[in-house]
Order: C-alpha cells, then sequence, then structure tokens
C-alpha cells in the first residue's frame, strides 16, 4: 500500500497498450480536472510482457485524443511489488483478475475487477471490459464509453472512502 497522503491508483490488463492505459489515461484525467494530482498518482501494467516499453495501441490513442484525453505511458509488466505500492488495484478482466491474485502472499481485498463501478452494471456482477485489440474502431469507441463512466464512479467511490472533499 502507499505511504503517506497519496493514494495509488493501478490499472491492469493482459498487455498493457489498450485497456489499461486508456483507464490510466481516463482516470488521470479526471483527477486532474478535480485538482487531485497532489494526491492520488495513477499508472497501468499488463500480466504478460509483450508489449513492455511500447506506447498505447495507436487507435486507443486517437479514440481518447478525440475526447481531450491525452495517453503518456509506456506499457509496463505487473510485479508482485506493486501489491504494496497501490492502493487499488483495478483488472479489466476475469483472466487478468486471476493472473493478478496468482502473484498475491496474501488475500488482497484492493484487487477488484474495474466494471465493479461501472454504472450500467446493476445486477452487481462486474463484467469484463472487453478487448478491442481484434476488433475494429468501433470496439475501442465502446471501450472507451466504458472507460469514461466507469472511471468517473471509481473517483466519486475514492473520494468519499477517503473524504477528500
Amino acid at each position: 500500500m502507499s505511504s503517506g497522503k497519496s493514494i495509488c491508483v493501478l490499472f491492469v490488463c493482459h498487455g498493457n497498450i489498450c485497456r489499461s492505459p486508456a483507464a490510466e489515461g481516463t482516470f488521470r484525467h479526471l483527477v486532474e480536472k478535480k485538482g487531485l494530482s497532489h494526491i492520488i498518482k495513477v499508472d497501468s501494467a499488463g500480466t504478460h510482457s509483450y508489449h513492455v516499453g511500447e506506447q498505447p495501441h495507436s487507435t486507443t490513442r486517437n479514440v481518447a485524443g478525440k475526447r481531450g484525453i491525452q495517453l503518456n505511458h509506456r506499457a509496463r509488466q505487473f510485479h508482485k511489488k506493486d501489491f504494496e505500492d497501490f492502493d487499488y488495484i483495478l483488472t479489466m478482466d476475469q483472466f487478468n483478475h486471476e493472473d493478478v491474485l496468482r502473484l498475491a502472499d496474501t488475500d488482497q481485498k484492493h484487487v477488484m475487477k474495474f466494471r465493479k463501478f461501472d454504472p450500467q452494471v446493476k445486477d452487481g456482477r462486474s463484467p469484463d471490459v472487453p478487448d478491442p485489440y481484434y476488433g475494429g474502431n468501433g470496439g475501442f469507441e465502446g471501450v472507451q464509453d466504458i472507460m469514461d463512466r466507469t472511471a468517473e464512479n471509481l473517483l466519486n467511490y475514492i473520494i468519499e472512502s477517503h473524504k477528500l472533499t
């Protein structure tokens, strides 16, 4: 967990070039708009090392950019130390969720599926964020729609939980 007053949030997907950098950028954009960048630190990672060092997928960057969100990230792999460094670890799908939990030494209650905070999910489930990598532009737009609404709810949850207002 983070030390001091910072609240550290990590988004995790498979390769860290589509979903998790989109979530990171969207969340960071909202944090900056609320003037909370000095308190809330944001990053993303992938459960696999395929794309380490690469920028986010070009379509992910373009879709986010059209919405005023800049994605300035280089892919990195999730590491066991991330459990110590982050207060919230948000996974994009069930496979990533299981991969992350497999690295945990103890019960990691701060590991959650990202869509737990999606206001369009009413039945208490946490569905996966679909991977747009193999689809067309519509898939990337749909994923960004999920990021927009879910990141806002997540930020509101953190603000309320930590009494930041």
